[in-house]
């Protein structure tokens, strides 16, 4: 399965849901799809996806909130997971997009193309609604049933380590936080 298709899959979902992406091909590839102002495209903060999202969570429980993450930034910060468990927004859905690679910074394996699971991980950190897929049918059913659920949810997609030919967004970076900042405060 490749991101982009994953991404195309759920993108007309997004319209109405706070969204973070965390840096490079997720950022990139999303923005390719069309740039909307509930879209934060977090960069130069590797690893710190999941928290932004769990922020953002914890201050507007009425709001869905969706963190397009990758394998390489949640391993930089495992503990990121226990702490999503120990607050567990039910307003919060974890992808973690999983290529095995660091792709984005020269394609790198990770732990995960060794055997590490991530779903497995977060499960015994304590996130209550975890899973792993590796078809686009199973992605969009489990992504719209973690939508559905009520529950802190980390879904776990196998993608293929392919991406875009630039890791980088058209948008400057203050442009994006300033456009996030006020679509937040609108909500």
């Amino acid at each position: 399965m490749l991101r982009i298709d994953a991404l195309r899959a759920v993108y007309d979902r997004l319209e109405h849901l706070v969204v973070v992406t965390i840096m490079g091909a997720v950022a990139a590839e999303l923005q390719s799809l069309g740039h909307r102002p509930n879209f934060f495209y977090l960069q130069h903060a590797m690893g710190l996806a999941s928290s932004m999202g769990l922020g953002i969570a914890l201050t507007k429980p009425d709001t869905q909130v969706v963190v397009f993450d990758g394998d390489g930034s949640v391993l930089m910060n495992l503990g990121g997971l226990t702490t999503l468990a120990r607050y567990r927004p039910k307003n919060l859905v974890h992808v973690v997009f999983d290529n095995e690679s660091l792709l984005s910074v020269g394609g790198f394996p990770t732990a995960t193309s060794t055997g590490s699971d991530l779903a497995a991980i977060a499960a015994a950190a304590g996130i209550p609604r975890t899973g792993a897929v590796r078809t686009i049918a199973e992605f969009t059913k489990a992504f719209d049933e973690a939508l559905s659920a009520g529950a802190l949810t980390t879904l776990v997609a196998k993608v293929d380590a392919v991406g875009p030919a630039q890791f980088v967004t058209d948008l400057s970076l203050l442009e994006n936080r300033f456009q996030f900042q006020r679509y937040l405060k609108s909500t």
